[in-house]
């Protein structure tokens, strides 16, 4: 399945997602990367029926200036809606405060985090997208969310001496879904046999094969 990533920005780098999802074994998806997003058009988006936004509110890496646009935003609602799926991961919350539709659309948006952390992933037990997935405690940036859909399916939680938050959740939108996890900003989190089944579980509910 082709699926359309956008990654990098300024505290994010382009090869840890990357690095991170060129490591999954035994799936049916081809990645594309946009890195600036004035590479990005809702004209190339429509095109693929999973989407992955690994990329904090800035056009690129060397360029802070915001990309999410009203317009932009349209577009994801508008492709999400027609049945296509959408992934966030980690930067793909944050500099969103101030977007409404796409935070609606996460159902979420990146609040604050503190200093990197010993950060424990627990997985509901039971949970479909949890299967395979182990408890595991690695560095990583704690993100607090700001969760406006109660709604929202969460299957995964976060947590720290900082406290507890949740780390992916899923919701439908119209005919598509959309699912987000939090962690990531580390590779060695990606790149952890837990993580791994967790993106891979996440990615396939996103387009409709689990």
């Amino acid at each position: 399945m082709q699926t359309l990533v956008l990654c990098d920005d300024y505290w994010h780098p382009a090869r840890v997602p990357q690095t991170g999802l060129g490591a999954l074994k035994e799936h049916p998806f081809t990645f594309d990367w946009i890195e600036n997003a004035r590479d990005w058009s809702a004209e190339r988006m429509a095109a693929y029926p999973l989407v992955i936004l690994a990329k904090s509110n800035n056009i690129s890496a060397a360029d802070q200036t915001g990309w999410m646009t009203d317009s932009v935003q349209a577009a994801f609602a508008e492709h999400i809606r027609k049945g296509n799926g959408l992934l966030a991961i980690h930067s793909g919350t944050a500099g969103y405060e101030q977007t409404p539709v796409l935070r609606s659309l996460l159902g979420g948006v990146f609040s604050h985090h503190p200093e990197q952390c010993p950060v424990t992933i627990v997985p509901a037990p039971g949970h479909p997208l949890c299967a395979g997935v182990d408890p595991f405690t690695l560095q990583d940036e704690h993100y607090f969310i700001t969760l406006d859909n109660q709604q929202a399916d969460i299957f995964m939680s976060t947590r720290s001496e900082h406290g507890q938050q949740p780390g992916a959740w899923r919701r439908t939108e119209g005919e598509g879904r959309v699912a987000v996890l939090t962690p990531g900003h580390n590779l060695e989190v990606w790149l952890h046999p837990s993580f791994q089944v967790l993106l891979l579980n996440s990615l396939r509910w996103c387009a409709k094969l689990l």
